[in-house]
């Protein structure tokens, strides 16, 4: 079985558009899809895993790096 990946690049964005655009993408997702979320507000690092517990979906992993983080969320 091939798992799908959706890149979602939100750079630049401040919160709390990180958070809502995440929520957005992952409505439209079927189950089992991969959402790969790259922001670089210092806040989503505490919002997009706050939001991941609402939803029910699973946080995967994050990595920071100097300049971003990368979410990998896992539909529901």
């Amino acid at each position: 079985m091939t798992v799908t990946e959706i890149a979602l690049d939100l750079l630049g964005l401040r919160c709390p558009l990180p958070a809502l655009k995440t929520r957005k993408a992952l409505k439209s997702l079927a189950p089992g899809t991969v959402l790969v979320v790259t922001a670089n507000d210092p806040l989503a690092g505490l919002d997009i895993p706050n939001l991941i517990r609402e939803t029910g979906d699973r946080l995967e992993s994050t990595v920071q790096d100097d300049q971003k983080l990368t979410f990998r969320i896992v539909k529901a």
